[in-house]
């Protein structure tokens, strides 16, 4: 369906305020326009582009939850977080992340990713990873965008020890799972 410019000007100003992380490419192929539409009606909207939609979104959201580390110290974007309980962030893998002979992401972005959420969920002004145990399931490449969820599966008070679980997934596909063991200066439920 062909729209004028002022209806899709119109649509993509609600698709955005709907959904913040949509990307310029799935905002082409939902109006049926090219990539470069897109941004020329973001820029003339003055709509920031999907990476600072993303920061603003966090830094709104997360910014006086996440105690451990400063927000822009955490590898991705938070756009979810429950201290103590969850965490969710997303990393857009660019041509930078990845190897140039094969164009597969290095692991070190996806571990940093992982560790950086499983700090970040820790509701403490000191959280450091004790131990790590990680499988990467599947290679990650340039343009994929990884979701990673953090869980808090346990806590040892004695030891005041957190263990995370983090799963990683491109497009709901398992691509890393990973286990930390974080220390932490108090228990769970204490106060400073």
């Amino acid at each position: 369906m062909k729209r004028t410019k002022k209806e899709r000007q119109q649509l993509l100003i609600e698709t955005i305020a709907d959904n913040p992380f949509v990307t310029d490419d799935q905002l082409a192929a939902k109006f049926s326009v090219s990539v470069q539409t897109i941004r020329l009606d973001r820029m003339e909207l003055a709509i920031p582009e999907l990476r600072e939609r993303i920061k603003d979104v966090a830094a709104k959201n997360y910014e006086n939850e996440v105690k451990s580390l400063p927000l822009d110290e955490v590898i991705g974007e938070i756009i979810d977080i429950e201290l103590d309980k969850r965490a969710l962030s997303i990393f857009d893998v660019r041509e930078e992340h990845v190897f140039q002979r094969n164009g597969i992401a290095r692991g070190h972005h996806l571990f940093a990713q992982a560790n950086s959420l499983a700090v970040a969920v820790i509701n403490d002004e000191l959280a450091l990873t004790v131990k790590s145990n990680m499988t990467f399931v599947k290679p990650v490449k340039s343009g994929d965008r990884v979701v990673t969820k953090a869980t808090v599966r346990a806590e040892d008070k004695i030891k005041n020890r957190t263990y995370v679980e983090v799963q990683s997934t491109v497009d709901n596909e398992i691509v890393f799972i990973g286990e930390f063991e974080m220390y932490r200066t108090k228990g769970v439920g204490e106060t400073t």
